[in-house]
């Protein structure tokens, strides 16, 4: 960011009073700028023992599988969101149940939240949306682990296949961290019982 929103001066970065971050700020109107974590939101659309999985057709990560998920817009609640981009994406309608909210990621290296909803297919009718090269259903074992584009996807769905077998789905908050190496690690902080 370089010129403020309302008056259009020249920005600078400082810590506010009574703030502890530097923020951008406009020294001529006062203003002061926030920018807070992205929402990831998505869903894990399953239909009997198999999970609908989309091709990116987008960068990042062109050409590998994921969950349907995306930004959430102003003006909508992150189930809403979920839903708006698994239809998006996949073209898919989905039956969402009130114990629907499955994973929660926190990646503060980036500045993003996931969060992932557990939902029914209401029927087979789904196609790739214009961010999507291909949708399919896969099986656990039929899963293209090696070619997932996101640690939060893996994750979502190796915990889905092992609580689907106990027919138990616990609500869980990971933090995931970036080590200089480039090494992932995906913490556990929180489930639900």
């Amino acid at each position: 960011m370089k010129y403020c929103h309302h008056c259009a001066s020249e920005l600078v970065h400082k810590i506010p009073e009574g703030d502890d971050k530097l923020r951008h700020c406009c020294d001529a109107c006062d203003s002061i700028f926030y920018q807070n974590p992205n929402n990831v939101v998505g869903t894990l659309p399953y239909y009997g023992d198999k999970v609908l999985l989309c091709k990116r057709a987008i960068e990042p990560r062109l050409g590998k599988w994921t969950l349907p998920a995306g930004f959430m817009e102003n003006g909508e609640s992150s189930l809403e969101g979920a839903i708006r981009e698994t239809r998006e994406e996949a073209g898919a309608t989905i039956k969402v149940r009130e114990d629907s909210l499955y994973t929660l990621f926190n990646l503060p290296k980036i500045n993003q939240v996931y969060l992932f909803f557990r939902a029914e297919l209401a029927d087979l009718n789904f196609q790739a949306g214009v961010e999507s090269l291909e949708v399919a259903l896969f099986a656990e074992d039929e899963i293209p682990w090696d070619e997932l584009a996101f640690p939060v996807v893996h994750s979502t769905l190796k915990h889905y296949f092992a609580d689907r077998q106990a027919q138990r789905f616990p609500v869980r908050m990971f933090d995931v961290h970036y080590s200089a190496e480039r090494k992932i690690t995906t913490t556990l902080i929180s489930h639900s019982a």
